[in-house]
């Protein structure tokens, strides 16, 4: 089934990219496009690092909003603010680092992938460290994912943000489901002693199950943990818009909650390495803290079906050739 969206939603996203490219210069548009069929739009990285792109540092103040706003239409009001804090973060990072406040700028590229005012499909995306959204439009359907999020550090432990913590409900749902789990349910939801050192689809353009444990099902949950689970996947699927979040919800529920599996492994006692990994028939969503001493969050949901526009592509390109 397809995402859609509303002609209206499409336009509204449409013009909002286009008014972006147009306060571009020559030389800045260069950099923030490339042609939909260039490989860079499946090739991203959660790492520190250059990116293709046009990175905010090179932006002026009205082009930074202006990407800003591009950042609120793909992510939804909750899951814009976390990516605002994303970068947030990444600025207090350094600063602890090095003890300079914005050493270079804030290093998150943006780029358009095609051409948003015709018919074709088209794409965009923000990438930088700990984040990445990517939006693919064919018609009047859309797909948000791969989305990551990360935070270096989880908490801020000293510092003037001393206290700051990000990606808080991820962590603590997670805890709360495998905490409310009775002993036979535990021993079949965590899958480990040991916690893997990153999320196990790592940063691959098409998401391998097989590397991903399984754990206990919807099905063998109380009716409180179900619940629990059901709000950790919510909570996922706020990283974008709000009816979109809701339609991943629905084809969810269609395809059957009871085939949903949640997975732990490693420790449960703070401070010491954990992951966890939530799989549906139609969802991946992986989290894992095991880095500088289990302050070191990487979460990421991917659609199994629409990563990178997946079917929407598929039915697309079946129709018109």
């Amino acid at each position: 089934m397809m995402v859609g969206m509303s002609p209206h939603d499409v336009q509204v996203m449409r013009q909002a990219v286009l008014r972006f490219l147009g306060s571009l210069d020559t030389e800045r548009r260069a950099a923030a496009t490339a042609p939909f069929g260039s490989p860079e739009r499946t090739e991203w990285s959660y790492l520190p690092g250059a990116r293709p792109g046009l990175p905010l540092v090179e932006m002026t103040s009205p082009q930074q909003d202006l990407a800003f706003a591009l950042l609120e239409l793909g992510c939804g009001a909750t899951g814009a603010r976390t990516a605002r804090g994303v970068i947030e973060l990444e600025r207090v990072r350094r600063r602890l680092v090095t003890g300079v406040d914005e050493i270079d700028g804030d290093r998150y590229w943006f780029r358009v992938f095609g051409e948003p005012g015709g018919a074709d499909p088209w794409a965009w995306r923000v990438n930088g460290h700990h984040l990445a959204v990517h939006i693919t439009v064919v018609g009047d359907a859309i797909t948000v994912t791969p989305s990551f999020l990360g935070a270096e550090p989880a908490l801020v432990l000293s510092g003037p943000q001393r206290g700051l913590r990000l990606l808080v409900e991820e962590e603590e749902m997670g805890r709360a489901l495998l905490a409310d789990l009775a002993p036979h349910q535990r021993s079949i939801a965590i899958t480990g002693e040991v916690a893997p050192d990153d999320v196990l689809t790592r940063n691959d353009p098409v998401a391998d199950l097989d590397r991903i444990p399984r754990g206990l099902s919807h099905a063998d949950m109380p009716a409180s943990s179900r619940e629990l689970l059901e709000r950790l996947v919510r909570r996922y699927f706020d990283r974008a818009p709000g009816w979109y979040g809701e339609t991943c919800w629905r084809h969810a529920l269609d395809a059957g909650l009871d085939k949903v599996t949640f997975a732990w492994t490693g420790s449960d006692r703070r401070g010491e390495g954990h992951y966890y990994c939530v799989v549906g028939p139609t969802f991946l969503l992986e989290y894992d803290n095991t880095q500088d001493d289990a302050n070191h969050i990487h979460s990421v949901w991917r659609d199994l079906r629409h990563d990178w526009g997946g079917d929407l592509l598929a039915h697309h390109y079946a129709d018109h050739h």
